[in-house]
């Protein structure tokens, strides 16, 4: 079989993430690394990086399915009315209709893997917030994934 044209991906690496506050008093902030404007694919991955006491606001989403793997940190996940403890490592799946929160319960930041498929304009919401930078701390922790 002879190949006729090749597929570039496309690579990115922390210090190419855009990250966003959605509200000015959000006390987590979402590191875009994959998202329907950067890779044309109806899908959201982020970094999500949790404050000390941090935690979205309660949501849900209609059709999309949302993952979340702890790189560092400890929390809580609610899910309708369900309450899980998370740590480095886990991993929580949350269906399509269910009503979620993440809250960091830890002594440091707590960061997720974050992924929306479909993006169900998760990305557009994120985008629409507040520009920030990721700071020395978060960079450590994402660099340590890539070494």
């Amino acid at each position: 079989m002879r190949l006729t044209s090749c597929v570039i991906p496309v690579v990115k690496s922390p210090k190419d993430y855009q990250t966003y506050r959605i509200s000015p008093n959000d006390s987590n902030r979402l590191a875009i690394v994959f998202d329907t404007a950067s890779a044309n694919t109806s899908l959201t991955c982020c970094v999500e990086i949790f404050d000390v006491g941090g935690k979205t606001p309660p949501n849900r989403h209609q059709w999309a399915v949302e993952m979340f793997f702890v790189i560092k940190g400890e929390g809580v996940a609610m899910c309708d009315g369900k309450t899980v403890p998370i740590k480095t490592g886990d991993s929580l799946l949350v269906p399509p209709t269910g009503t979620h929160m993440i809250k960091n319960t830890g002594s440091s930041r707590l960061y997720t893997l974050t992924i929306m498929v479909p993006n169900e304009d998760f990305s557009e919401l994120i985008r629409s917030g507040t520009p920030v930078e990721l700071d020395e701390e978060d960079m450590l922790v994402l660099s340590r994934l890539v070494a």
